[in-house]
């Protein structure tokens, strides 16, 4: 039998994550309230600065790692010989045992403008030629379980607000929410996550509550995850992408709601979505408003 290890969720509890700021409301009155906090974290590939996220600061490991690894700067074959954290000057070294091919080819690349992190577009399009994801089938009573557990998690997002979440999915289940200040840095985690233990994607679920752009739709598929969830909405381009590659795409999964926009053959419609769980309204996330 295929057993599970414990997931790896939020510490809304984690007095490093948040602060306490003391501020007025409408009618004028004293109140305060809880803030993520958002530092820098320094990226190195061996002796090369490759760039500064800002983030809320935990499994700056897996941030580095999932960074590097979804802008094709470290490819499977790099051998990663140490991945060293300095909390005192927020810098995080990521060492291979030869130089990638990748660390001259960055200077003469174009950064975008995605969410706290800026992105490779150029190597991150070179990823999908070739691409073939593996057809794993996706059953719409495990939306609606993902769907009611991620939103009633402990999180950041419910102590403070203003994140976003990115959950790794087995089916029904859970393995890993990470939230940031940035729905790509969040991404990246669980990428270096998988990247750190050499998890299986052929038959996961990656679930967001960021919107479902070109960006996140590459990301997921050079990760070989087959299928991508979202509450929030999609962008055309994000949508086009996701049908050249094989990629299932859900978005405005709310509740009992969804949408897919690609990939729907590997939907097995076994739930009536009328006894799927709703959404309670102290649990509900903004969407594109909040993105």
């Amino acid at each position: 039998m295929k057993t599970h290890p414990d997931p790896v969720l939020p510490d809304p509890g984690d007095a490093r994550l948040t602060r306490r700021v003391s501020g007025t409301d409408h009618t004028g009155a004293a109140t305060e309230i809880a803030v993520v906090e958002e530092r820098p974290l320094t990226i190195f590939l061996n002796a090369r600065e490759i760039v500064t996220a800002m983030t809320i600061g935990d499994h700056p490991e897996y941030l580095a790692l999932g960074f590097l690894r979804n802008q094709g700067m470290l490819r499977d074959d790099d051998e990663v010989t140490g991945v060293d954290f300095d909390d005192e000057i927020d810098t995080v070294v990521v060492r291979t045992a030869r130089a990638t091919s990748f660390e001259d080819k960055l200077a003469r690349k174009t950064r975008t403008s995605g969410c706290a992190v800026g992105t490779v577009f150029g190597d991150m399009m070179e990823g999908l030629e070739g691409l073939t994801l593996p057809p794993a089938e996706l059953r719409t009573s495990w939306l609606y379980t993902l769907a009611r557990d991620i939103n009633t998690t402990p999180s950041l997002y419910l102590a403070a607000g203003a994140i976003h979440g990115t959950v790794l999915c087995e089916r029904d289940r859970m393995l890993v929410y990470m939230e940031d200040v940035g729905r790509h840095n969040a991404v990246d985690k669980i990428a270096g996550w998988m990247f750190r233990r050499g998890a299986d994607p052929a038959d996961k679920i990656l679930y967001t509550t960021g919107r479902l752009t070109s960006e996140m739709v590459i990301k997921t598929a050079q990760m070989g995850i087959p299928i991508l969830a979202s509450r929030s909405g999609f962008t055309a381009w994000g949508v086009e992408i996701a049908r050249q590659a094989g990629l299932t795409l859900i978005g405005r999964l709310r509740g009992q709601r969804f949408v897919c926009l690609s990939g729907e053959e590997r939907l097995v419609r076994d739930a009536d979505p009328a006894s799927a769980p709703r959404e309670e309204r102290g649990h509900r996330r903004k969407a594109e408003a909040d993105d």
